[in-house]
């Protein structure tokens, strides 16, 4: 075989120049604790984010930010709803769109003012002033705000961050009071006494959207007989005429006729004014073979001897408006009432189909004695205590110790005919997780009777993401009651009322409203406890400053919330009313999407959104709900940043936290735990690779 010389070896073809060897700068790791915050300091310096939001040609873009309370750290819920935000609003950038999102934070309420006060020891609560409270309760928002926005700007959200809006800014402020007034001119603010869910927890009145009814609440329900003193004349002749003969002296009468009620509030019965029956139902009078004849409804007879564990006979049968005009006697109290007629309410679902009725601490038992002129007794403080109102049961707490005496009380009067637990929905202060009461207080409503059919419109003109959302929203406008507005707390924009000292009358008209509001714009809420009346009052008043004193009530924080379509969407340059979309959890249409709509109608007369979205809940990779109590808690930062355990929470960047958010269906509840994330990086990684290699092959690409 012939030996290759040297010289023939350097003739040898080079085969370098045929090889596509990739050459690029993106990494095959993404070491993204370090680079993605790099990236978004880019951003800031070059105003990336900013620049495409007012350079773009296309018309105007406004996702208009829900805003989420000062308050807590970040979790699931915030990532989800933020990332979609920020995927929408990005891909409305590449459509040529202009887009500002004004990011937003609510910052009243009771929790902060909580977290101010549990920071504090007894003797600095004592010293404490409400404006002194109200620094401090600025002071802890301001502080939440920016720990929550650090965390969105790690999450790589694109915001105008220099400028977001909060409902404690003055601007903001005084832009809810011009919604408060615009709707009392137009005739959809009233006081009134009317029942309220109170929370004696927090002491103050509360909306719908700040309860919650958390599984496993037990009452103690009790049937109780209610003596019978004395019958109208038409129904005695209706008994005799079927064969049933009552004595008609009162003490005999009450002796063997009683009025069977059932109630799961026990100790609303010393509020007992009337008892309340259908008048459509068929009601009997039955033999419990003791001698003693109930009154109840027919097709509830059965069930109840079940209950009583005893057969009952029906002697007579008659109209529930026969009923009507029976005058019993409280087993209690030296009290006598008589049966009414009350409305479709009344069943035969459960209990008795009569129904006891206290039109202080109910919705229908109010409305029930408004209409046969009942007073509206309530004998119970703010605190949930009774009152000297209750008798010998002055002093208990409703929410404690109350029940138990009253049903002692009636055990010992033989008035009990049942006692048993019954697990039921029962609403509770979504911030202190404590049971709530109806209490009639006197109140600042809005009448939402005033602008439903116009609410109800405005919603048909909305599209609504998935489009069950619709009827949701509109079934819950078409049944809802007047919204409870006043709240008996210091942190929040005030009502801007004033009351005649000596009659109780009120100040509330445009030259008031105006002033306020002007003194708002300049100075910010505080103003309103820093300043006497003399002040506050318009010039057209403040000569006779010393004949009315300043409201002490604040508004509700969905009234809050709900007026920011009246200070950002609205007013801010960059973004346009109604807003192209409102993002957030199917639990908003009870919330913020709802008050929103409302205040906006009221005022408007129109929707301030054209189009609804809404997501589900994050959730544990089991379905269930996440809870520190069941050690499923996600944590969006450690996902990105990693935890204490870098083997068992490694760090995995904001670009997985985001492709999860990408990847599923928001519609509904989503999962995610730590072998979602492990798939999720690993299609992270199969992406990233690929478009390394990608990058590799067009490095000497010339277009």
């Amino acid at each position: 075989m012939t030996q290759q010389t040297g010289q023939d070896a350097d003739k040898r073809p080079s085969y370098k120049d045929t090889l596509n060897l990739l050459e690029t700068g993106f990494g095959m790791r993404a070491n993204a604790i370090h680079r993605e915050p790099e990236l978004q300091a880019f951003w800031k310096e070059k105003g990336i984010d900013l620049d495409l939001g007012r350079n773009n040609p296309g018309p105007v873009f406004t996702l208009h930010d829900g805003p989420p309370y000062a308050n807590g750290a970040l979790h699931m819920g915030h990532a989800l709803n933020k990332v979609l935000k920020d995927i929408i609003n990005k891909h409305r950038l590449m459509q040529g769109r202009k887009v500002r999102f004004v990011p937003g934070w609510d910052c009243h309420g009771l929790p902060i003012e909580l977290k101010v006060l549990q920071a504090m020891s007894q003797e600095q609560r004592q010293a404490l002033t409400p404006i002194k409270l109200r620094k401090k309760a600025a002071v802890y928002a301001h502080k939440q705000v920016a720990g929550q926005m650090a965390g969105f700007k790690r999450w790589g959200i694109w915001a105008d961050w220099e400028h977001p809006y909060l409902t404690l800014q003055k601007d903001y402020e005084a832009a809810q009071i011009d919604v408060f007034g615009t709707m009392a001119l137009k005739g959809h603010i009233y006081r009134g006494l009317k029942p309220v869910h109170w929370s004696p927890s927090s002491r103050t009145a509360l909306a719908e959207a700040e309860l919650e009814y958390p599984d496993g609440h037990t009452s103690p329900s009790v049937y109780v007989g209610f003596p019978v003193v004395d019958l109208p004349t038409g129904l005695r002749s209706k008994l005799n005429e079927q064969g049933l003969d009552v004595p008609s002296e009162s003490n005999a009468l009450s002796q063997c006729l009683q009025v069977a009620i059932w109630t799961t509030t026990p100790w609303t019965l010393p509020a007992n004014l009337a008892v309340s029956v259908n008048d459509r139902l068929d009601y009997c009078l039955a033999d419990d073979g003791n001698g003693r004849l109930l009154i109840v409804a027919a097709e509830l007879c059965d069930s109840l001897a079940t209950k009583l564990e005893r057969p009952l006979h029906a002697k007579a049968t008659v109209k529930g408006a026969d009923l009507a005009g029976i005058t019993y006697s409280h087993p209690l109290l030296e009290r006598r009432s008589a049966i009414v007629v009350g409305g479709e309410y009344i069943t035969t679902e459960s209990g008795t189909g009569l129904v006891h009725t206290a039109p202080g601490h109910g919705v229908d038992d109010f409305n029930t004695g408004r209409k046969h002129g009942l007073p509206v007794l309530c004998p119970v403080d703010e605190a949930g205590t009774l009152t000297a109102e209750a008798g010998p049961f002055e002093g208990l707490n409703v929410l404690k110790d109350a029940n138990a005496v009253i049903i002692t009380a009636l055990e010992d009067s033989g008035s009990l005919l049942l006692q048993e637990n019954y697990s039921h929905r029962y609403p509770y202060d979504w911030r202190t997780k404590k049971p709530t009461i109806f209490r009639a207080t006197e109140q600042w409503f809005a009448s939402v009777e005033g602008f439903r059919t116009e609410a109800l419109t405005a919603i048909d003109g909305v599209q609504w993401l998935p489009a069950s959302g619709r009827n949701r929203i509109e079934s819950m406008v078409s049944e809802r009651g007047d919204w409870c507005i006043s709240r008996q707390r210091t942190w929040g924009v005030p009502i801007p009322v004033f009351y005649q000292r000596e009659t109780g009358d009120v100040l509330l008209n445009a030259d008031s409203i105006a002033h306020v509001k002007a003194l708002i714009a300049d100075h910010g809420a505080d103003i309103w406890w820093e300043k006497d009346e003399v002040d506050l009052l318009p010039s057209s008043h403040s000569a006779e400053a010393h004949l009315w004193r300043k409201g002490t009530d604040t508004m509700d924080v969905w009234f809050d919330s709900g007026s920011s379509w009246a200070s950002v969407s609205s007013q801010r340059d960059g973004l346009s009313y109604p807003a192209d979309l409102y993002l957030e959890g199917s639990d908003q249409h009870r919330g913020w999407f709802q008050s929103s709509l409302l205040t906006s109608v009221a005022v408007n007369g129109t929707a301030p959104y054209r189009t609804v979205l809404t997501h589900g809940f994050a959730l544990d990779e089991k379905g269930r709900k996440m809870s520190k109590s069941l050690g499923n808690v996600v944590d969006p930062m450690v996902i990105i940043e990693g935890g204490k355990n870098q083997k068992q929470e490694p760090a995995y960047g904001a670009d997985v936290l985001r492709l999860w958010v990408s990847s599923v269906d928001y519609s509904a509840d989503v999962p995610i735990g730590a072998g979602i994330l492990r798939q999720l990086s690993d299609v992270y990684r199969k992406v990233r690779n690929t478009s390394r290699y990608l990058l590799g092959n067009l490095h000497d690409f010339v277009p």
